[in-house]
């Protein structure tokens, strides 16, 4: 009976780790089925496109916050659009991308800072995750990375730059990365990384970010003609 009652309580990290991600709360689905549907042609455009904003973030941030803002009104455009005609044609769709590639221009600013709080957030969120403090609450953690990274974004605006630049180009190539180790190594081994180690994607995503972070304040630091 003792035995049993140890295996009880031993298995329940992985249970509540299993709930959360059918509640929703993690997206692990999420980023699983990326790191599976990946081709190896789009992990390698990845992997390329990463190093990129990884190494040089600051030097195209402004295309990349209008990239952003375009795919945010194609998703919205695409659920209203869904929503009056049943998802039938995509013209609100590209209306939406229009729109707000547009409005990214003189939001420029106000468009790095949210980057810079979300990347913030999405890294805090993860550090909770990883020290396995209670899923439900999750939020907690990613509001106050959100905080944080919103107001260091506006005291300091090159840090969200390189902020929101180093974790987007860290996410790709991670996924790239995992992408290519389950299509073509081991994809057991993979698997179990990601949905049994709580640690690891958090630690994945982290530790990109902090050398992008680090490589392009060098490179900010030497460059004097850099207009932000």
């Amino acid at each position: 009976m003792d035995s049993f009652a140890i295996l009880a309580r031993a298995a329940e990290p992985a249970m509540r780790t299993a709930e959360s991600v059918e509640e929703g709360i993690v997206p692990i689905n999420f980023i699983w089925e990326q790191i599976v549907e990946l081709s190896l042609v789009e992990a390698l455009a990845f992997i390329c496109f990463g190093v990129v904003c990884l190494l040089y973030g600051w030097r195209i941030f402004k295309i990349l916050v209008t990239l952003c803002f375009a795919l945010v009104g194609l998703f919205g455009g695409l659920m209203i659009n869904e929503k009056l005609v049943g998802g039938n044609g995509m013209w609100l769709g590209l209306m939406g991308v229009v729109m707000m590639g547009v409005l990214s221009l003189p939001l420029m600013r106000w468009g790095v800072s949210a980057l810079g709080a979300v990347a913030g957030g999405i890294l805090t969120g993860g550090i909770w995750y990883a020290c396995a403090l209670p899923d439900k609450y999750i939020w907690a953690g990613a509001l106050a990375g959100l905080i944080a990274g919103g107001m260091i974004s506006f005291i300091v605006f090159k840090l969200a730059v390189v902020l929101f630049t180093s974790f987007g180009g860290g996410a790709l190539i991670v996924t790239a990365v995992l992408a290519v180790l389950h299509a073509y190594f081991d994809p057991e081994k993979v698997r179990m990384l990601v949905f049994d180690y709580r640690w690891f994607l958090p630690v994945a995503f982290i530790v990109p970010t902090l050398v992008g972070i680090i490589v392009q304040n060098k490179f900010i630091s030497s460059s004097k003609d850099w207009n932000i």
